[in-house]
Order: C-alpha cells, then structure tokens, then sequence
C-alpha cells in the first residue's frame, strides 16, 4: 500500500489549504483513512478520519468547523478542505490508512502512512 499526499504550503492566517492523498496497492473502498499532524517538536496528532464508505468522519474538537475531509473512492483519493487556516494548524501533515473501514482516532489504528506535507500558516 502506498498513500502520496500532496497540496500543502503556506499560507497566511484567516486562509485556505486543500490537502490531496492518493492511494494504491489494494481495495481503497474497503479502508478507513485519517488525516493526522505533527507541529515541530511535538507529537503526531490527529485530525481527522473518514470510514471507507465516507458515511462516518469524526474530527478534532480543534478543526471541526473549518476543516472537512472527502474521500473519491473511484479515484482513490482522500481529500482535506481546510479553511479559515491559524497559525497554530502549522505541522506536517500525513494520511494515512488502516486495517479496517471503521473510524479510528488513533494513529495506532493506522498501519500505513504517507510521507507527508507541510503546511505552513503565518500570522
């Protein structure tokens, strides 16, 4: 399995960012994906998932609202909308897949990762 994420940048507070992520290497369809974040010198957070069929997300109490996650499961993509950027949303973000279609908050839920991308929102 391989996840490609892309679309990152900077950009200034009060802006929008969308993040892409291609998979391949299985069934996309089958498999829950998550958007997670890793701010320099910190650890790796979450931030989003979305299940396989699309029909159940769950979000960080610190993006819902201004971020939105999508999935193409014809073009085995997942999407990140993210809006209304702050400074405090700068990190490396990854995509990432799990062994499941079911949601998870948990980046020990997921078994593969992306290479990530960074995104960079000044003030």
């Amino acid at each position: 399995v391989q996840l490609q994420a892309s679309g990152g940048g900077s950009v200034q507070a009060g802006g929008c960012l969308s993040l892409s992520c291609a998979a391949s290497g299985r069934t996309f369809s089958l498999y829950a994906m998550g958007w997670f974040r890793q701010p320099p010198g910190k650890e790796r957070d979450f931030v989003v998932t979305i299940s396989g069929s699309g029909r159940s997300t769950s979000y960080a109490d610190s993006v819902k609202g201004r971020f939105t996650i999508s999935r193409d499961n014809s073009d085995n993509r997942v999407y990140l909308q993210m809006n209304s950027l702050k400074p405090e949303d700068t990190a490396v973000y990854y995509c990432a897949t799990r062994d499941g279609s079911s949601v998870s908050l948990y980046p020990g839920g997921y078994r593969y990762w992306g290479q990530g991308t960074q995104v960079t929102v000044s003030s």
